[in-house]
């Protein structure tokens, strides 16, 4: 009779605790330029360039009781596309046009710099996280070059631990915020323009 209680007893014990732990999520988020943008150029070639500049492709952990088992990540293979496909499509807002390999062109190159996802360390369940992004965009128009930083960051708080669709909209949410931030800069549209 002992013997299953005891059994019994670390049978619950080990649900519960693996009903602390989380597991990994890859996201596959999908920024996209938010509200309008002013249209500077008359249709000139632009080169446009997208890179990853994060040293790793996890943002960072879920928390719970074993953060280590519960990374996030987006890969570069699956965000590069989707940021060229906006930068590009911010470039004809712009009024440019966007030309790979146009000989003498304008360059503008778009390095996503940081995407992080924080959530506190202590505790068993994951009640909020912070998020943030970060852009570098360089132009470079014939000996003239300029750069910029634009950042976006949320703080989220949950009843319970997010599902992967839930954290899949508040990094597309973030990025959109950074990505729109760096288009939005009257100095980028001006430097590809002269």
């Amino acid at each position: 009779m002992l013997h299953r209680l005891l059994f019994g007893l670390i049978a619950v014990v080990s649900l519960t605790l693996v009903g602390c732990a989380h597991s990994p999520q890859q996201l596959s988020p999908q920024p996209k330029i938010n509200g309008p943008l002013t249209a500077v150029g008359q249709g000139q070639p632009v080169v446009v360039r997208v890179a990853d500049g994060r040293p790793s492709p996890v943002l960072g952990t879920r928390g719970g009781l074993y953060p280590e088992t519960s990374a996030i990540s987006v890969t570069g293979q699956d965000i590069l596309p989707k940021l060229q496909a906006q930068a590009e499509a911010a470039v004809r807002l712009l009024g440019f046009t966007p030309t790979p390999n146009a000989y003498n062109a304008p360059q503008l190159t778009l390095t996503l710099a940081e995407l992080k996802y924080q959530s506190p360390k202590e505790g068993l369940y994951v009640t909020e996280s912070d998020i943030t992004a970060t852009f570098r965009a360089d132009v470079q128009n014939s000996s003239r070059r300029y750069s910029g930083r634009y950042g976006s960051s949320l703080n989220q708080r949950f009843g319970m631990a997010p599902n992967q669709e839930t954290n899949t909209k508040l990094v597309s949410d973030v990025l959109s915020d950074a990505l729109t931030r760096a288009f939005k800069d009257p100095t980028i549209g001006q430097m590809l323009s002269q």
